[in-house]
């Protein structure tokens, strides 16, 4: 349960990493599979097996990640639509795959992508001019962050879960 203001990387001059959160046993030989920027929380799964976290992050596999989203200004129906429709951007010549915006509030929704382009999320809101206050993570998959599990603290997969993506 990646907490806000460290860094999904496995080393870093500047910044404490999800690795520095862990117990010195098992640090070794762990890398993160998929990332979440230094001011988002939630669900980040590290792992051993180098081929099991490729599989997990390549597109064409489109497992689904769940996202909660608070924004400064109020989120309205002309969103669902536009993140629905993908979005194109032109510095990287991309468009990106269709987003599902549920919204929860006047100023808080729920996506869910399957794909991770960078900081897609802050982006597409963006357009709308509707700048980003917290992105929280809370699956990948069928894989749900566990809600007893305190902002740093982290647990190994069960094995239904490891299969199941």
């Amino acid at each position: 349960n990646k907490p806000i203001g460290v860094v999904s990387a496995t080393s870093d001059d500047q910044h404490k990493t999800v690795i520095d959160l862990l117990d010195q046993a098992i640090k070794r030989s762990l890398h993160i599979a998929g990332r979440l920027d230094l001011n988002s929380s939630g669900l980040l799964l590290l792992t051993n097996d180098s081929c099991w976290s490729r599989k997990l992050m390549q597109p064409e596999k489109k497992i689904p990640k769940v996202y909660q989203v608070t924004t400064k200004n109020p989120i309205d129906s002309e969103y669902i639509e536009a993140f629905k429709a993908g979005m194109y951007f032109s510095y990287e010549d991309i468009t990106t795959k269709p987003v599902t915006l549920k919204i929860v509030d006047t100023n808080r929704a729920e996506l869910l992508l399957t794909e991770g382009r960078y900081h897609q999320i802050k982006r597409m809101f963006g357009r709308f001019r509707n700048p980003v206050l917290s992105i929280h993570r809370s699956a990948i998959g069928s894989i749900t962050l566990d809600p007893l599990l305190a902002l740093g603290e982290s647990r190994n997969l069960k094995a239904c879960e490891i299969n199941s993506l």
